[in-house]
């Protein structure tokens, strides 16, 4: 192994969001002020924000193996897809990539087995193979079969955090020398009638009432709960110097990664953020930056009563009485789940490249 500590870029964007799926729809989007908030068709004091005719062999093409894709799986493919389209780089060089990806669980039960009874699922058009559908790692074996993708994996399921995670993994694979480019991101979907259901009985949705595009109100004294979204986001990580000798366009730079396991409650944030702040503290280390040297942050902002006031806390403790300049993406797109962290990258870098 060698050449440590290396550069590590972006150079390709894939995304699949509710502003757009190209650089420069969101950035109409944004500056328009379009958003996709409406009653769900499920109930209908919940406001969701969907993604509406998106089709996945729209992004990747036919394949038979999309049928053992649920939707979530289905916006980790598009994205990956897109972003490996936009790469420009050739056979060889997919085949020795890594692939990162955090996806979250299919919790469509009851669309996938609307006639469960006794715990008989067997029926005459069940699929041989509708475990798939349940499996975390089905997206990233149907992109490397599509892709020719064949280098270091990992398939990551720790909730909000899991696609970014896979980013800041892949970094790390890279900047160590263990291999020269990854694509990372991921993909998720919450809005089956089941997922919808799960959050309102844990109490986690906003109540809906008002006007849907008002529904999310990160950091608000008169937040009550999060809109679920859906989307996907994927990106080519790579060492700069290989970047630079192959012309690629660079989007940005990656420059620390830091990681916590909070711990404290199955579905609440340690109320005081002192986990959170061990990782905020370990990326501003490894990037080699104080907290002076950042311009914005992109919160979390989900705009539940507790994650806000933790994370709020916590700006304030790491970055003092002048914080930087504060976004909460999820007042555009909803919480993505699993794949917010990828999608709210890839807005941030749509912003910084259209300046």
């Amino acid at each position: 192994m060698d050449n440590i500590h290396r550069r590590v870029v972006i150079t390709s964007i894939g995304v699949i969001s509710s502003l757009g799926f190209t650089i420069e729809e969101i950035i109409g989007n944004l500056k328009n002020g379009n958003t996709s908030f409406e009653r769900s068709f499920f109930y209908n004091d919940v406001v969701i924000s969907p993604i509406n005719g998106f089709d996945v062999k729209d992004f990747a093409g036919l394949f038979k193996d999309r049928r053992y894709l649920n939707r979530g799986a289905r916006f980790c493919v598009a994205s990956a897809i897109e972003a490996v389209k936009k790469a420009g780089i050739d056979k060889k060089l997919l085949a020795e990539a890594g692939l990162f990806l955090g996806t979250g669980p299919n919790l469509d039960i009851g669309g996938e087995f609307p006639d469960v009874k006794g715990g008989e699922i067997d029926r005459r058009d069940l699929m041989a193979l509708w475990m798939l559908k349940f499996l975390p790692n089905t997206a990233a074996s149907v992109i490397a079969k599509l892709a020719g993708i064949h280098g270091e994996n990992q398939t990551l399921t720790t909730a909000c955090s899991a696609s970014l995670q896979a980013i800041g993994e892949a970094f790390r694979k890279i900047r160590d020398g263990y291999i020269d480019l990854a694509f990372a991101g991921g993909g998720d979907s919450r809005l089956s009638k089941s997922a919808i259901w799960a959050y309102k009985k844990a109490q986690a949705l906003c109540n809906g009432t008002g006007s849907p595009e008002k529904a999310i109100q990160p950091f608000d004294r008169s937040r009550n709960g999060f809109v679920p979204g859906e989307g996907g986001a994927f990106f080519l990580l790579e060492d700069l110097q290989h970047a630079k000798k192959r012309s690629a366009v660079i989007y940005g730079e990656i420059c620390g990664y830091g990681a916590s396991i909070d711990g404290y409650s199955m579905t609440a944030p340690e109320p005081g953020g002192i986990w959170s702040e061990k990782a905020v503290n370990a990326a501003l280390q490894e990037a080699e930056l104080t907290p002076s040297d950042i311009d914005v942050i992109s919160s979390h902002g989900t705009g539940t009563l507790l994650n806000d006031s933790m994370e709020a806390d916590l700006i304030n403790r790491v970055c003092g009485k002048r914080p930087p300049f504060i976004i909460a993406l999820k007042s555009w797109i909803g919480h993505i789940a699993a794949a917010c962290g990828a999608v709210e990258l890839a807005i941030c870098l749509a912003c910084m490249n259209a300046r």
